[in-house]
């Protein structure tokens, strides 16, 4: 009898968010049309953020980010470099240079003493970044309040890059620009909430908000009040600098507002699953995901880290063969070709390296059986037997 494949992760849909798609195609518009505003208002609501603008997918977002905080040519932009390819690539889409720091290996994200010690020695020399975009990896919140101080410390702008945040929380808070000038979250299919593809910018600031909205949209502007001419009549619009078609359909809208309705119970059944991870994989020879006081991760992942590093190719092909989809978040970025092109070498950023050697992401998402799991930990047990 042939075994269920058991995906890394997939995306939970049910029969309103299918309505709610099915609805839009039934409608008058599919884009530019009443869902995308909704959505935007909503998961502001939800974030307890004055501003959220949607676009097509998170790249896209931490590209119209960097924009909006002046990141061009000759800029510095430093970034953690265990992440997805888009977490630096944005920076350089606009022409600047990319640095990375180091990860803390006790919460995998950007190392505090690493990046206080690197931007001392850069205000040493007058090289202090323009930005730097650190990582809620796996959707646990970074120390925030932290990075805050470092930033209005040495005057650079904090991009949080909360790809696989939604949901979270910090000190009761949740991840929405409390902290970061511009927060970005993804929607891609296998994230916490989605719209097949999509993401979303969040700032308290409005003028950012404005410029992220003209950027978003070919550079365009509707608004009476914001055009430098009087307008020629009620079809007017102004093109007053360069953008982009980063628009987010009606589908998308009204998949990702169906969805942020579910979040709490999906969020929870997340939260569970990984606390049924922690109890069940206690005893093996590996590293759990960690956690921290104060922060309610969004169990984007589930990311165990051997012991033996030497056994992580073996033990990944075993549960593959078993049609387990695991997977491994992230190779490091300093280590991919176009970065090494640029300067970088394996062994710049060790504890990124020694994290990457090791680490296996578990199957974790809130359509997941208890069952499923117990297959998860069963298979892993065998494969780590001595």
């Amino acid at each position: 009898m042939s075994v269920r494949a058991l995906p890394y992760s997939r995306q939970d849909i049910d029969d309103d968010d299918i309505a709610a798609v099915t609805a839009v195609l039934r409608s008058d518009f599919l884009t530019q049309g009443q869902q995308l505003p909704a959505f935007e208002a909503e998961f502001a609501a939800v974030h307890q953020v004055p501003h959220a603008l949607a676009v097509g997918n998170a790249t896209q977002a931490l590209h119209i980010a960097c924009l909006a905080l002046g990141v061009g040519p000759g800029s510095r932009v430093w970034t953690c470099t265990n992440s997805f390819l888009a977490s630096a690539n944005c920076a350089r889409y606009c022409g600047a240079d990319v640095d990375f720091v180091d990860i803390d290996p006790a919460t995998r994200q950007i190392s505090l003493p690493a990046l206080a010690a690197k931007l001392e020695a850069a205000q040493a020399t007058g090289t202090l970044p323009q930005v730097v975009i650190p990582i809620d990896f796996a959707g646990l919140p970074c120390d925030w309040p932290a990075l805050r101080a470092l930033a209005d410390r040495h005057g650079f702008k904090l991009l949080q890059d909360g790809s696989h945040a939604t949901g979270a929380t910090l000190h009761g808070q949740p991840m929405a620009s409390d902290w970061a000038d511009i927060s970005v979250f993804s929607f891609h299919a296998v994230k916490v909430v989605t719209t097949a593809e999509g993401g979303m910018v969040c700032t308290r600031d409005a003028a950012l908000a404005r410029t992220m909205d003209r950027l978003r949209s070919h550079g365009m502007v509707r608004d009476p009040a914001q055009m430098r001419a009087e307008p020629d009549g009620p079809w007017s619009y102004e093109q007053q600098t360069l953008g982009y078609n980063y628009r987010m359909t009606e589908l998308q809208a009204a998949l990702g507002r169906s969805q942020l309705r579910r979040l709490p119970g999906m969020q929870a059944r997340r939260e569970a699953l990984a606390t049924r991870y922690d109890q069940i994989l206690a005893d093996l020879p590996l590293r759990l995901p960690p956690r921290r006081d104060g922060a309610q991760s969004a169990w984007h992942l589930y990311a165990i880290e051997l012991d033996d590093a030497t056994r992580r190719k073996a033990v990944f092909e075993g549960l593959r063969a078993q049609g387990i989809g695991v997977q491994v978040h992230y190779i490091p970025i300093h280590t991919q070709p176009y970065y090494r092109a640029l300067g970088f070498q394996p062994g710049d950023f060790p504890a990124a390296e020694n994290y990457y050697a090791s680490t296996i992401s578990l199957p974790l998402f809130p359509a997941m059986s208890d069952a499923d799991q117990d297959r998860v930990a069963a298979a892993l047990r065998e494969l780590l037997k001595d």
